[in-house]
């Protein structure tokens, strides 16, 4: 399993026989090396998103087209794509796809979603979500934009994710203290990747607090496009 960081919340998952770009951004990610979109979508099979936000799904239809992939999203959030000319792949929280032997589950996050489909207002996108990824004998959880919730409990008992990518930046999100406290109260993660940081000046710069609060667990901090193998 290869696991790239392409900034912010953006990754690259290579899992089985799928190559997943998870909340694809690259155009004003201000972290994400100009030129490299080639390299980053290089081979991809599917997309997922876990919201509506622009810092998730500004690349998505783009990326979808050129490569002739689905996006995998929550039902609302997928029609409004759809009408982009592109396939879709809507489900809920509870629902389980599959793409070949590699299986996406939804879970719940706790965070907003809206979309800009250019009028005034910012259009309903459905649920915000997170998800679990299963393959080769592990399971990811994807926590997408969320604070702790309660639902982790359950979510970290039922699908024992070994390893966590867990948005940590705070201010729109939890922050480094507060993800190193879900990991140690729900989960048993053997590998955690923070994300969701490091974009702007008001979200975390380093990973620091959350490997402090995380002792015996390997938290990774890639660059962004460095690779991790797992």
């Amino acid at each position: 399993m290869k696991i790239t960081w392409l900034g912010h919340a953006s990754f690259r998952i290579e899992i089985e026989d799928q190559i997943l770009l998870v909340d694809p951004w690259f155009s004003g990610n201000p972290v994400f090396p100009e030129g490299r979109e080639a390299e980053a979508t290089e081979g991809a099979t599917a997309i997922l998103l876990t919201h509506g936000h622009g810092d998730h799904t500004t690349n998505a239809v783009g990326i979808a087209k050129a490569k002739d992939i689905p996006i995998a999203c929550i039902h609302e959030l997928s029609n409004i794509l759809s009408g982009d000319g592109v396939e879709t792949i809507g489900f809920g929280k509870g629902g389980t796809i599959s793409f070949n032997s590699v299986l996406v589950s939804m879970v719940n996050a706790v965070h907003s979603s809206s979309i800009d489909t250019g009028g005034t207002a910012a259009t309903y996108a459905g649920g915000e979500a997170g998800f679990m990824i299963r393959g080769e004998g592990r399971t990811i959880y994807v926590s997408g934009d969320t604070d702790i919730m309660a639902d982790m409990a359950w979510m970290g008992e039922y699908y024992a994710p070994d390893i966590g990518i867990l948005c940590a930046g705070g201010h729109y999100t939890m922050d480094m203290k507060a993800a190193a406290w879900a990991a140690k109260k729900y989960f048993d993660f053997k590998t955690v990747i923070p994300c969701h940081y490091k974009t702007f000046p008001l979200l975390a710069q380093t990973a620091d607090d959350l490997i402090a609060g995380l002792p015996g667990v390997d938290v990774k901090t890639p660059d962004v496009m460095e690779t991790i193998e797992i």
